[in-house]
């Protein structure tokens, strides 16, 4: 299954059916940037840190701000609406290709 996110000045924007349908019961990501590629990963457990997915609205939306993440990247400014999203198992992260929008 694909989805859509959304990321904007070094925070991830997770709507709620992606939230319920990758991240239930998680309260926490790590947020990577590897080989030009968005990488999103449930924390299980509370000690392992990460960024919290703080809820936005009733709809169950999520936010998760990565700001050193991106700015480590130079892509802080970096705004894309309706990224495509997909779901890597052996990765155990969402994942999106933000490639054609890196500038180096």
């Amino acid at each position: 299954m694909s989805a859509a996110i959304t990321v904007r000045d070094g925070s991830v924007y997770l709507p709620g059916t992606v939230v319920e349908t990758y991240f239930r019961g998680i309260d926490a990501v790590v947020v990577l940037i590897r080989e030009e590629t968005l990488m999103v990963l449930p924390v299980r457990q509370a000690t392992a840190g990460g960024c919290l997915l703080k809820l936005r609205n009733a709809a169950g939306d999520r936010v998760a701000q990565a700001r050193d993440v991106f700015q480590d990247q130079g892509l802080l400014g970096l705004t894309l609406i309706d990224l495509p999203a997909y779901w890597v198992s052996d990765q155990g992260a969402l994942c999106a290709v933000l490639s054609p929008h890196m500038k180096r």
